[in-house]
């Protein structure tokens, strides 16, 4: 009789261990006291740097998701407002989703922020870009954005 007893102990065990055993079974099964785990307190987000944002931000506009994009491009203006190339990748965004005068004003701004004339002079595509941009706004009244697409502009830059 002692024998049955302890094989039944020792199969209820091994489906309590198992997870098999039934939500009556384990509730009846004596329960060892979990150790306690201090509380990891939630960390505020600290963005990366600039030319990191920049650069996932490159990622998603190779891959057309330019909102993800736009994103990480005002991220990196943010966490740097002196970063010529997060108003380069702006520029190309806001152009990509129809915001032309955002677009304008983000070339302008990675124009102004380019650290010497020679740089300047050298970014040959957002001059181009701005001229494009500005033809099209004196001859069309400012569009609104692509559909699926729509997104509050930014802050401030």
């Amino acid at each position: 009789m002692e024998g049955m007893r302890r094989g039944r102990v020792l199969v209820v065990l091994a489906l309590l261990t198992s997870g098999l055993a039934s939500p009556r079974a384990r509730a009846q099964a004596p329960q060892a006291p979990l150790p306690s785990e201090p509380e990891e307190e939630a960390k505020p987000y600290t963005p990366p740097a600039a030319w990191r944002s920049v650069e996932i931000g490159d990622y998603y506009f190779k891959r057309k998701k330019y909102n993800a994009a736009l994103s990480r491009y005002e991220e990196a203006a943010t966490t740097d407002p002196h970063y010529p190339r997060a108003y380069l990748g702006l520029g190309k965004a806001y152009e990509r989703i129809g915001l032309k005068q955002k677009a304008l004003e983000s070339y302008q701004r990675y124009l102004d922020e380019l650290p010497s004339t020679k740089d300047a002079l050298e970014a040959k595509d957002a001059h181009k870009a701005v001229a494009r941009l500005e033809k099209q706004l004196k001859s069309h009244p400012p569009s609104r954005p692509k559909a699926g697409v729509a997104r509050a502009p930014p802050a401030s830059h």
